[in-house]
């Protein structure tokens, strides 16, 4: 009932005539003409005609796709015996952000232009007449159907004259429009959530801004999508759109065609089919000897600019406290060490370069070096690694007198075990700063065969490893490191410094992938493992009684399991919020849509602990079978409209919790929130 009145009510508003044009109000309406840009046609010449409508002020109208429910503009061509009418020539729209999402919209005014084709066997001397009735829609806070019937005649004569008075005209709408390329080539790759779209013979001083697509089921690339520019290749990624403003669901097609917005000039893309991942194919080509060697250069400098990058250095300080602490060793054991740290680097490559290899086979464009970091769970795993390293190099705690660096004793045989997983955690870490230097060298290289492909691989471990091996290989480097001292305790939690950062930097990404909103959770697991860390540092020591060393062995268990607990990725939550506005509250009401709106703020706690166990499933499906549309309304910074509305409240401080239901009295929530206040409330809603 709740859809079939809200696509009535739309319905209502679309069918209204045009007050201007069927009314009184001559102050909304478009102005709309038809003209040629020929004064005089000739037997089987081609001419354009142009829509073109000057909307009011502060209205719009559409792109073929509008984004949403609106409506594009129409037009239906009468035209003489023999003559033949081309497609639409739209321009480039520009994208709107809305209530309900992204539009594609056109302000002020409209061209469209369209190509006509006269017969060979027309008449001189006879004239034509070209009649075409108009429908189009535009928008402010409501829609407007406007219409219209149009026409032009032009006289026939032996040789086809342009029309003087609109060359110029004609000359400034064709350079708005955007342009077919036939230098660039389109492949479309699906993807459960996404299309992606590779342009290959790009202009470098040209690259894409934006893609506006003409299919309903996808969004532009600026609306939650990407755009990555590789010199004359760019990868768009399109959000795929589900269901529409009534929660109907979209079909999703299988090809795609639109428009790529350019910084210089906007290039049209034809329809394109949509290939499965598993129907791409990369171009594996070998490359000629000369080709491949800047290939292999460019990887192996990679790798070496790769040790300086904040992602690596955190790990070369760990090493190097490891030298530092052996520069009085049998050299052999330190050049030893120094390859097994290498074939740990090499051996890291190898998996994560055959993986990768295996995913290209099988996803062609839809894979790239560094994509572990997509997982959420790999970032939290690294993300733990470096926490937990940062607090034992700064003495938070102690994992052993022979694990102060990852290498541990040299002499050993552990010395060794640590030596191979400091190449391994040098590869994990490093491999997502590789794109900023060389992106166009594993551009190249992964589009090469089996052999080149590891080739060129293996040459960027090398470079990654190269400092330690040459360290461990020469021994009077390492002579002229510092010797042994107090100062080793301070270069030691100095260090512990990088790792935090690094830690930060992971959380930060771990946030992107939760949601922010979900970021609270992984802060206070962070604190409950670093209280764990504490307890086992300060009370589960050899020097204490076996009492106190179990009470903090439990503790230790109990914190860490905790914070664990908290800071695994949550599970997606199904209530898509909007953001709060007095205006789309007031058009979700005179719909006859129920509202729930969440007054909360980031710094808030007691928001946060509302949102964490009042919104249980059960609530969620309360709210999707009651049709409630929740709002949040952010007061993180100052917002005059939410002070406004808490004081219609009668409320002043948040949390504020209000379900509004169409003619009835709000319904405010207690400060702290329940799952039985939420169901209560629900069930006095109408489906």
């Amino acid at each position: 009932m709740r859809h079939l009145a809200q696509a009535l009510f739309f319905l209502f508003f679309a069918a209204l005539p045009l007050h201007a044009q069927y009314g009184e109000n001559e102050d909304i309406s478009s102005k709309a003409n038809l003209m040629a840009d020929h004064e005089s046609i000739a037997p089987g010449s081609t001419f354009t005609v142009a829509l073109h409508l000057d909307h009011p002020e502060g209205w719009h109208s559409y792109y073929r796709n509008s984004g949403g429910i609106e409506l594009p503009p129409e037009i239906q061509w009468s035209l003489p015996e023999g003559f033949k009418s081309g497609a639409i020539q739209w321009p480039v729209p520009v994208v709107k952000e809305g209530d309900f999402g992204i539009s594609f919209i056109y302000p002020k005014s409209l061209t469209l232009l369209t190509d006509i084709t006269a017969p060979t066997s027309l008449d001189v001397g006879s004239m034509a007449t070209i009649k075409a009735a108009a429908q189009w829609q535009i928008c402010e806070t409501g829609c407007i159907n406007e219409e219209g019937e149009f026409e032009v005649s032009l006289p026939v004569t032996e040789t086809a004259t342009l029309n003087a008075g609109s060359e110029q005209f004609f000359r400034e709408v064709r350079a708005k429009l955007p342009v077919t390329n036939e230098s660039v080539s389109f492949t479309a790759i699906s993807m459960p959530e996404d299309v992606l779209v590779t342009l290959r013979g790009i202009e470098p001083e040209n690259p894409p801004t934006d893609f506006i697509p003409d299919q309903a089921y996808l969004q532009a690339a600026s609306a939650g999508g990407s755009i990555t520019v590789d010199g004359d290749s760019a990868t768009i990624r399109l959000p795929r759109k589900s269901v529409d403003a009534f929660d109907e669901p979209i079909e999703q097609g299988t090809q795609v065609s639109g428009i790529v917005v350019g910084s210089a000039r906007s290039v049209l893309m034809p329809s394109t089919d949509i290939s499965s991942t598993r129907e791409i194919k990369p171009d594996s080509v070998a490359v000629s000897f000369g080709a491949l060697l800047p290939i292999l250069g460019g990887m192996f400098l990679g790798g070496l600019i790769l040790n300086l990058m904040p992602c690596v250095f955190p790990v070369i300080g760990l090493k190097i406290m490891g030298f530092v602490q052996q520069s009085g060793a049998d050299r052999k054991k330190v050049a030893v060490h120094g390859v097994v740290f290498t074939l740990g680097v090499l051996a890291c490559f190898a998996l994560l370069s055959g993986i990768l290899f295996a995913a290209r086979s099988a996803a062609g464009d839809a894979v790239a070096w560094g994509y572990q970091l997509q997982n959420p769970w790999v970032v939290l795993s690294l993300m733990l690694l470096m926490f937990l390293l940062a607090l034992n190099m700064y003495g938070v705690f102690e994992i052993g007198a022979s694990a102060t660096s990852i290498g541990g004793k040299l002499q050993s045989k552990k010395g060794l075990i640590g030596s191979f997983f400091s190449g391994i955690l040098a590869t994990v870490v490093a491999t997502p700063c590789s794109a900023p230097f060389l992106g166009a060298a594993i551009g190249a290289a992964i589009a090469l065969p089996a052999l080149q492909f590891f080739s060129a691989f293996g040459a960027m471990a090398l470079g990654l490893s190269t400092p330690y091996l040459i360290l461990s290989i020469f021994p009077k480097l390492i002579d002229t490191l510092p010797r042994p001292g107090v100062w080793m305790e301070s270069f030691k939690q100095a260090m512990s410094f990088l790792l935090f950062a690094t830690a930060g930097y992971l959380l930060w990404v771990y946030a992107g992938q939760i949601e922010l909103g979900n970021l609270l959770n992984p802060i206070f697991g962070l604190s409950a493992i670093a209280i764990a860390a504490w307890i086992h540092g300060r009370w589960n020591l050899p020097s204490r009684e076996q009492r106190s060393r179990l009470i903090a062995l439990a503790l230790t268990i109990l914190f860490a399991l905790s914070g664990l607990w908290l800071i695994k990725p949550p599970k997606p939550s199904t209530l898509e919020w909007q953001a709060w506005t007095p205006a789309l509250q007031e058009k979700l009401l005179e719909e006859g849509t129920p509202v729930y709106i969440d007054f909360t703020a980031q710094w808030c706690l007691t928001c946060q602990v509302n949102k964490k166990r009042a919104y249980t499933e059960e609530v969620l499906q309360g709210f999707k079978a009651s049709g409630v549309v929740a709002l949040k309304a952010d007061k993180t910074k100052p917002n005059e409209d939410i002070d406004k509305a808490l004081e219609s409240y009668e409320r002043s401080a948040i949390p504020v919790n209000v379900l509004l239901i169409p003619g009835e009295d709000p319904v405010i929530f207690p400060e702290l929130l329940s799952p039985n206040d939420l169901l209560k409330a629900l069930r006095h809603i109408e489906p």
